[in-house]
């Protein structure tokens, strides 16, 4: 039987970004499967299965007779320090470098495999350690923010709330999500205000300032706001 993972070596980029995949749908409630990670990596099939199945045997996920995938405890220990890493790194090219919401996710994602632990801890540190990612998403290991949430598509007309935190799933899943949202003067702590469901043509409307902003309703499932 193969060792349990250890946390000081930390696997291959390929292997890093299954993990991470699996992490970040997994967070969201999501069930994970072998064709979402296929279209998530932009893989074949066959791929997928080979690289699970070296995971398994490398017991890093587990396989359900169901075919859903998840994380074994040192799996997660290793993917929740690979996501760590990433939104540490987010969170200094934006506050630091002032890049974009969707420059910094894309720069983070390269980052994340360079940085040592050491080095993500002393960065983490040396910008304030946040609790989370430019878009609200917790960075492991850090102080859960207070309060609880709920899915924008979930607000009625003419009522308001804040916005909390984007999807890590719908940041990958919507081609250009952070930028079309950051056009649209979406920020962490923004007010919003419903203007319209509409479920014939499956969009939602809000009022962010005073610019109405028109959303599909799997998008709006995506976007936390407090509750």
């Amino acid at each position: 039987m193969a060792s349990a993972p250890d946390i000081t070596e930390m696997p291959s980029e390929a292997v890093s970004r299954y993990l991470e995949a699996i992490y970040y749908i997994d967070a969201e409630g999501d069930s994970v499967r072998a064709s979402r990670l296929a279209d998530w990596l932009g893989v074949s099939q066959a791929t997928v299965a080979a690289a699970l199945r070296r995971m398994t045997e490398n017991e890093l996920i587990n396989i359900s007779a169901q075919k859903e995938i998840s994380l074994t405890s040192g799996g997660r220990e290793i993917a929740a320090e690979i996501v760590r890493r990433h939104r540490i790194a987010e969170r200094w090219l934006t506050d630091v470098l002032g890049f974009d919401w969707l420059t910094a996710d894309e720069e983070a994602s390269r980052l994340e495999h360079a940085l040592s632990g050491q080095v993500a801890d002393r960065l983490h540190e040396m910008i304030g350690r946040p609790r989370t990612c430019p878009h609200g998403n917790p960075i492991p290991g850090s102080e859960p923010v207070p309060g609880s949430e709920r899915p924008l598509v979930g607000l009625k007309s003419g009522e308001k709330s804040r916005v909390r935190r984007i999807s890590e799933v719908a940041e990958h899943e919507v081609p250009d999500l952070l930028r079309f949202l950051g056009n649209h003067g979406f920020r962490l702590g923004v007010e919003v205000e419903a203007v319209e469901l509409s479920r014939g043509a499956g969009t939602f409307t809000v009022r962010v300032g005073d610019v109405d902003v028109a959303m599909s309703v799997d998008v709006a499932r995506k976007i936390w706001i407090d509750e």
